[in-house]
Parts: C-alpha cells; sequence; structure tokens
C-alpha cells in the first residue's frame, strides 16, 4: 500500500520537475526571428524560490540542482555554477522557511528577491574572475528585474493553479515531526 503523504510529496516533485522541463523546452523553441530587446524573467528560478518557500520537502536539493544543471547544458553556459549558486540561495531560503512563513507577502518578496540579487551578482563576479565571457551587465539587470517582477505572479500561479500553499503552523510534516 503506497503512503498517501509520501505519493502526494512524490507528485508534487513530478510536478515541478514537468513544470520546469515545459518551460526550458519553451525557451529554446526558435519563436521569433528578432532576438528580444528585454530578457525575459527566470521563470524556474522564481518557480523555485516560490516551492522553496512554501512547501521545502516538495522541492528537495538534488532535484533542483538536477534541473539548473540541465538548463545550464541547454542553454550551452559553463555547467554546474549557477546550479551551485541557486542550490546555496535556495538552502538559505530553505533554512529561513520557518521564520518567512509567518510574514506578509511583501517581506517574502523582499527576501526573495535579495536571495535572487544576490545569486546574479555571485555568478557575474565569479564568471569574471575566471575571465568568462558574459552577457552585458544592462542585460542582466534587466532579467533580474524582470525575473522580481514575475515573482508575485508565479507565486499566484502556483498558489491557486497548482494549490501549494505555506504549512501551517502547528501542523506535521511526513515524518511526523512539528512544523
Amino acid at each position: 500500500m503506497v503512503d498517501p503523504v509520501a505519493a502526494h510529496r512524490l507528485a508534487y516533485r513530478v510536478l515541478f520537475a514537468g513544470l520546469a522541463a515545459l518551460v526550458l523546452f519553451v525557451r529554446i523553441l526558435p519563436l521569433g526571428a528578432v532576438p528580444a530587446r528585454v530578457p525575459g524573467p527566470d521563470l524556474i528560478l522564481c518557480g523555485t524560490i516560490a516551492w522553496v518557500l512554501r512547501r521545502p520537502d516538495y522541492a528537495p536539493a538534488a532535484l533542483i540542482a538536477l534541473v539548473f544543471l540541465v538548463e545550464d547544458v541547454l542553454a550551452m553556459r559553463a555547467p554546474g555554477l549557477w546550479p551551485l549558486i541557486v542550490l546555496l540561495g535556495t538552502e538559505f531560503l530553505r533554512s529561513r522557511e520557518a521564520t518567512l512563513r509567518d510574514l506578509p507577502f511583501a517581506l517574502e518578496w523582499l527576501a526573495a528577491g535579495a536571495v535572487i540579487i544576490a545569486m546574479t551578482v555571485i555568478h557575474r563576479l565569479v564568471l569574471a574572475l575566471f575571465l568568462v565571457p558574459q552577457v552585458p551587465a544592462g542585460m542582466t539587470t534587466l532579467q533580474t528585474v524582470s525575473t522580481l517582477l514575475a515573482y508575485p505572479a508565479v507565486v499566484l500561479l502556483t498558489r491557486f493553479v497548482f494549490g501549494l500553499r505555506k504549512a501551517a503552523p502547528g501542523g506535521f510534516d511526513a515524518f511526523g515531526r512539528r512544523i
């Protein structure tokens, strides 16, 4: 007999991976002949942070690293650096999930934004340290701003379409520990 809590958790993990795969697929499609002037938001990063802040057990570290490693390979970036930075950023947020759970959304958005900005700056600094060619700083800034502006929409989508809610204080996780 399958444990319903474990099956529910597995279903959300598969949904997370499937949504990331869908976003990656749409991103690599040759839809426009003219390059965009303003880069779009990093929806996978927004979704990952939203899932980690809502239900950390639905987005384990290994799955996050795998998703971003596949994204690195498909985007032909230096493999491993961005997944490592995202993993460190999401683990930082995961360790503070209990304190961020009770805060209003504006403060959650501020915390997520600070982590996104820190991850972007660290990524650019490491690439500059090793003299790796980079996208111009203005384009990176625009993408970071668009990612920050897309975060509330992604949170609304995860909340109302996928039913991903924050864990209730006083509830129990899959192992019987108090949340």
